[in-house]
């Protein structure tokens, strides 16, 4: 930390003045400080340490939860992220022999950029997937015979619908690795089953990051459904089961003390595969900005997938209503599972009825990139 702040004070006007004002230990770096920060010193804020003309990378992020964040790179702290990745691809088993496909748009956010470029540097072949319907994103796949699936959860799962769709046979497919990001899904249990069986032969394995951050955890070989934390690169804390985090190689635009807004269950120790690195037991469990209250009950989107997906829903969306400071749940599903069944497991996992309805196949929409599935109205 003391080398972190060497390097980027007191040129970085942002955290030169959060630190003229209170102490590290004190210290939070908030997303709405960023955004706010930005509009006040458009286009990209103070956060950053070096000249303008220093930086060669632009990203920004999703902004699926407001105003997107505009962020800036150096090369330096470019390679930092690829080097990331490379830790990633070898806890994946990932190799230079591999063939990797990138199912994912190439836009403004960060995505796989960084997976994409550290595949071209370890020497693999990177296929790039933007701009391509389902159907020739799967011939692709086929085609260049790619061991390697990057993508979201959900998407995995559209490409093999889009698979029966198209009459094309995936146990055809030489996919033994599904890298997944974007939504917490490969780390819950029935989802990561869900899209190995729709996949045969390939093994699912979990990764998060975020565009403010850069790339942060890897999946853990041993135990599915476990995320390892970069300490090599970041400084981490879980304070009220939220993550924090300080990343130590992106001197260009670096984060102190950030609060993620991820909610995790963080153990200590060696690991089963030697890891030393802090465990995320069960991935992200949720997002503080996510839960919802239900009758006194906490909900989170993660523990009502898991119920859904293991009693074999094949797309859902949830609706949110708040009436008179009350708020109720009501899910819709496309499953040939009675209502009531899936009603009834609802009420052993939560103890609440939620009402579920059932609507036909094909109607809900699906996603290539973050899915939506919660609705507020």
């Amino acid at each position: 930390m003391k080398t972190l702040l060497d390097q980027i004070l007191p040129a970085n006007k942002f955290y030169a003045r959060k630190l003229d004002k209170t102490s590290l230990t004190e210290l939070f770096t908030t997303k709405q400080e960023l955004i706010d920060d930005q509009a006040q010193n458009p286009p990209y804020g103070t956060n950053l340490t070096f000249p303008l003309d220093r930086y060669t990378r632009f990203c920004q992020t999703s902004g699926t939860s407001g105003h997107p964040l505009l962020w800036l790179d150096t090369n330096e702290s470019w390679n930092w992220m690829l080097g990331n990745w490379d830790r990633v691809y070898q806890a994946a088993n990932v190799t230079p022999k591999d063939h990797i496909f990138f199912a994912f748009s190439f836009g403004p956010f960060l995505g796989f950029w960084t997976a994409f470029e550290a595949a071209t540097r370890m020497g693999a072949l990177a296929i790039p997937g933007g701009g391509m319907r389902s159907s020739l994103r799967l011939r692709t796949i086929l085609d260049t015979r790619a061991t390697v699936l990057c993508c979201t959860p959900t998407y995995a799962i559209r490409l093999a619908e889009a698979a029966v769709e198209e009459k094309l046979d995936l146990e055809t497919s030489n996919v033994r690795r599904i890298i997944v990001a974007g939504e917490p899904g490969g780390s819950i249990p029935s989802t990561r089953a869900h899209i190995e069986k729709l996949w045969p032969g390939a093994k699912v394995i979990d990764h998060h990051g975020m565009t403010e951050t850069g790339p942060v955890s890897y999946g853990c070989p041993e135990r599915p459904g476990t995320l390892h934390v970069i300490e090599s690169s970041y400084i981490a804390e879980v304070i009220d089961n939220e993550l924090i985090l300080t990343n130590l190689g992106r001197l260009g635009s670096p984060l102190i003390r950030y609060r993620t807004g991820d909610l995790v269950k963080a153990v200590r120790g060696t690991c089963a595969c030697g890891s030393t690195d802090l465990a995320l037991e069960g991935g992200i469990l949720g997002r503080t900005d996510d839960m919802v209250v239900v009758r006194g009950v906490n909900i989170y989107p993660t523990a009502i997938e898991e119920v859904l997906r293991s009693e074999g829903v094949t797309e859902y969306r949830v609706e949110v209503r708040t009436e008179r400071a009350l708020t109720e749940l009501s899910i819709q599903v496309e499953s040939p599972i009675p209502t009531h069944h899936l009603e009834a497991a609802l009420t052993n996992a939560f103890s609440l009825r939620i009402p579920v309805s059932t609507v036909p196949d094909g109607s809900l929409p699906r996603y290539e990139a973050k899915s939506k599935r919660w609705i507020r109205l």
